[in-house]
């Protein structure tokens, strides 16, 4: 197994208590595979992947608890110095929108290349010819000009393209997409997903896909987690999860997602807010939003169980043969 987090706890100091962002997570990637973790914002995802590399801004945040096996190490036990040589070369990450994650003062060339003489100790003219090869790659035409444009000078989707460039520049064993496709029309978001997944079949790449788009997970993911107030709801292959969904969490996720060929007056919504997480409701957090609410779904804690070769964490599970896990 290439990435297996345990028991993962990351909790900040804010304003009023301490926040419980994510709350004992459990999930594992093997190469060549793609892991989504889905939900709607504030239930952790991010959190979780920020985690995973240590970029947890402490204070406020810290990880209080858990494992994060990487190639068999705990990476909470790695040193700063060792983080940093794993970050960008074993270990790479896209981030969110990548306008803001690109520095508008240095040319594309020189931030890719940035990244290969950092890890991979080649000089200048070298790394430069590398970053060329990385653009052509990742489908940017004419990559010996677009290396001395600068991020203004380039489309949502070609920025994009380059966060990717750089995040596979050192051929990363494990690549972290934090919603990749934010802010991308529909026809880029389709063209971003299938490189990604082409550049995953080539490089035997394994990626961890944050999202809260499940089309996106139908069309790329092996298996899923989905996430609820820093909590494992479900965990499926992906199969198992459209087929059937268990939680009633999962199942409005799904019903959420537009069908052209159904026409209806007004899209599904699941009623209610995700709760503050400096006041969550007791038992269940999802219990004040959910349809199947039983009495005791709102004086406990439901546990994460066994059920149908898949994990669920709800009380209709609770009781079958196959136990708790």
């Amino acid at each position: 197994m290439l990435l297996e987090v345990k028991n993962l706890q990351t909790q900040f100091r804010v304003k009023g208590g301490l926040v419980n962002a994510v709350d004992g997570v459990d999930f594992e990637v093997d190469k060549g595979e793609i892991l989504a973790i889905v939900g709607e914002s504030g239930s952790g995802k991010s959190v979780t992947s920020l985690s995973i590399l240590s970029l947890i801004p402490n204070p406020p945040g810290k990880i209080i608890g858990g494992e994060i096996i990487f190639k068999g190490e705990d990476l909470l036990k790695k040193s700063k110095k060792e983080m940093q040589n794993i970050r960008g070369n074993e270990i790479s990450m896209i981030f969110q929108e990548p306008m803001t994650s690109l520095n508008p003062v240095y040319t594309i060339g020189k931030q890719i290349s940035e990244t290969i003489i950092r890890h991979r100790k080649l000089k200048k003219r070298e790394a430069m010819a590398e970053a060329v090869k990385m653009l052509e790659l990742v489908g940017i035409p004419t990559p010996e000009k677009r290396i001395n444009d600068y991020p203004h000078q380039l489309s949502g989707g070609m920025r994009q393209r380059v966060m990717i460039a750089i995040a596979l520049s050192c051929t990363p064993e494990l690549l972290i997409a934090d919603e990749p496709t934010t802010a991308l029309d529909v026809t880029i978001q389709a063209q971003i997903l299938e490189l990604i997944v082409n550049l995953k079949d080539k490089l035997s790449t394994a990626i961890l896909l944050i999202t809260h788009d499940l089309g996106v997970v139908a069309e790329t993911a092996d298996k899923v987690v989905v996430m609820y107030c820093g909590k494992i709801v479900e965990k499926a292959t992906s199969l198992q999860l459209f087929a059937k969904p268990l939680h009633p969490y999962t199942e409005g996720l799904l019903l959420s997602i537009p069908k052209v060929d159904e026409k209806v007056d007004e899209l599904y919504m699941i009623p209610g807010m995700v709760p503050n997480p400096l006041n969550m409701p007791r038992g269940c957090s999802f219990s004040d939003r959910c349809s199947k609410c039983m009495d005791i779904c709102t004086q406990k804690q439901p546990e994460l169980v066994e059920y149908e070769g898949r994990k669920v964490r709800c009380f209709l599970y609770s009781d079958k043969p196959e136990g708790k896990v």
